[in-house]
């Protein structure tokens, strides 16, 4: 993290954890902050965002629950060659979300670009053969990160860091 301040918003949020899936948040806030993304309050979630393109790479935060169970979200629209768990992460927003698949955009552009590309979607091959996409500029929820998945996600971060920075900034 750059700043003292920074430090203390990750360190409170991450207090609130059990102490193994603190440790695998805190990787992900590192390999973040080592590409110059920074923390920032927004409610009452964490957001990560960089100075060259102000686009949200993830979240973090408690669900609105019960049980107040901490989330992650991820941006990874712009990545390829990603394993079954996050395609499964892609197919279940569809699946879940089907009138909601491009709701940032108007007359087929998109209202985050400049250039009104839709690029980069999300994308997911049904068995049927059908295909769908939605809107890339949303970070998806990962459920349940285990530690295995740290390795991926940390590699899709800078995939879409790559891809943000040369298309965004």
């Amino acid at each position: 993290m750059k700043t003292a301040k920074q430090r203390e918003l990750i360190d409170a949020y991450l207090g609130g954890l059990q102490a193994g899936l603190a440790e695998q948040y805190r990787q992900i806030a590192l390999c973040l902050a080592d590409l110059g993304y920074y923390p920032r309050k927004q409610r009452s979630y964490i957001v990560f965002r960089h100075d060259l393109h102000n686009r949200e790479m993830a979240k973090m935060g408690m669900a609105w629950t019960k049980d107040h169970t901490p989330y992650f979200s991820l941006r990874f629209s712009a990545c390829k060659g990603y394993s079954e768990r996050f395609a499964e992460i892609i197919r279940d927003y569809i699946l879940k979300n089907p009138g909601r698949l491009f709701p940032h955009c108007q007359d087929d552009k998109c209202v985050f670009r400049q250039d009104g590309d839709r690029t980069p979607y999300y994308e997911y091959a049904f068995p049927s053969g059908e295909t769908q996409s939605f809107c890339g500029a949303k970070a998806l929820v990962i459920p349940d990160i285990r530690a295995e998945d740290l390795d991926e996600i940390k590699a899709l971060i800078r995939q879409e860091h790559a891809y943000l920075v040369k298309h965004e900034a």
